[in-house]
């Protein structure tokens, strides 16, 4: 084991040449900076409300779940929280984790036999990507949003149980996938539709519901439904939305459910009132795409080739690593924080900027952040 840290730091190095070291940049409370990388879509992470239900959780509960959700972790919030949450997303059951993250890996695992095939779009998120390395199951990577090819891959695998694995608003380019085309392949072939809504809940579809609501799909028993409480909803946290035999089974043997501390119950609070909010926050969501048709506008008008965001994520493509990076640092300087996204987060190893629209910032705020954008610009 000699040499191990020495061996790091030659990593380290080759990252810095490539112009992809990464850092942390902790923010003081009460930040001012306009925030144009964050999740918060709806702007309720500091919603009066939010935070008034938070604390009275925090004051009844105290600071932590105190363990797992089978041991000791599961309080009446946890389970209000999941019982609005399959309403809303038009799921039999759902069932919350600590993060997105660890609700993708135990949805994929749990899918995913011996003898399964994982498709899976070749832009999903890395929680999904992990997901399917993990599960032991053979996995065949997709092109983007290719419903015909998708077809092929399951023709050729005529009766093994597989399973189709994508995102419904990526969470890069912020492009939505045809998920009813998609829906009708893996119906036809005896598949089932796994989709990760974490950017489409609380933008798309009735009420805020997301893009498999949109897609005339929620609760569908060959869907299931991931996402994460930490954007729309402006939280932390993870569920998985399906059939109440798959809540059963993750409940049952789901290994990130079971060894892992429950969410607190001060932040499963502060994110049930954050659904109630949402469900009836179209006027926010009108403010997102509104926002969405502004920033189009002014970027192209300023010569960048952007497409129109589905929902809240907008992808400006940057000459480089090393150019996004001092993209992103110039525009920070000028109080505004920007998504950075560079390979390895980049499925196609193209670099750019990553938008994302916060209906809870001021207008004029929201109109600075785009000129000092364009004036940055390498």
């Amino acid at each position: 084991m000699a040499g191990w840290q020495e061996a790091l730091e030659r990593q380290a190095r080759t990252r810095a040449k490539a112009g992809l070291t990464r850092t942390l940049r902790p923010r003081p409370a009460g930040d001012r900076m306009v925030d144009l990388a964050g999740n918060d879509y709806l702007g309720l992470a500091v919603h009066p409300e939010v935070v008034a239900a938070s604390v009275r959780a925090l004051q009844a509960y105290g600071l932590g779940a105190t363990g797992s959700r089978l041991v000791r972790g599961s309080t009446e919030a946890h389970a209000a929280l999941e019982t609005d949450l399959a309403d809303w997303l038009g799921a039999e059951q759902a069932l919350v984790y600590s993060s997105g993250y660890l609700a993708n890996l135990g949805a994929v695992r749990a899918l995913a036999g011996p003898e399964t095939l994982l498709v899976s779009d070749r832009y999903n998120h890395a929680s999904l990507i992990d997901g399917c390395k993990s599960s032991g199951a053979q996995v065949i990577v997709a092109p983007h949003v290719d419903p015909a090819t998708l077809a092929s891959i399951l023709r050729a695998h005529a009766g093994r149980p597989a399973v189709f694995v994508t995102e419904s608003v990526f969470s890069v380019d912020g492009d939505l996938a045809p998920l009813a085309e998609l829906h009708a392949v893996t119906s036809t072939h005896d598949a089932l539709l796994l989709v990760d809504d974490a950017h489409a809940v609380g933008l798309l579809g009735p009420a805020g519901a997301g893009g498999v609501a949109a897609a005339g799909l929620a609760g569908k028993p060959d869907v299931v439904l991931t996402a994460t409480l930490s954007k729309s909803l402006g939280g932390a946290g993870g569920v998985v939305a399906g059939p109440a035999a798959l809540v059963r089974h993750l409940i049952d043997t789901g290994r990130t459910f079971i060894y892992d501390t429950a969410p607190p119950p001060a932040v499963v609070a502060g994110v049930h009132a954050a659904l109630r909010i949402a469900r009836a926050a179209d006027d926010r969501r009108a403010v997102v795409t509104r926002r969405g048709e502004l920033t189009v506008q002014r970027l192209r008008t300023a010569g960048f080739d952007v497409s129109p965001p589905a929902a809240g994520v907008l992808s400006v493509p940057a000459p480089g690593p090393e150019a996004a990076v001092a993209w992103a640092a110039d525009c920070r300087d000028r109080g505004v924080a920007v998504g950075c996204f560079r390979p390895p987060s980049t499925p196609d190893g193209s670099s750019r900027l990553r938008l994302t629209l916060n209906a809870g910032l001021a207008a004029a705020d929201f109109a600075r952040a785009l000129d000092v954008i364009v004036e940055c610009a390498p």
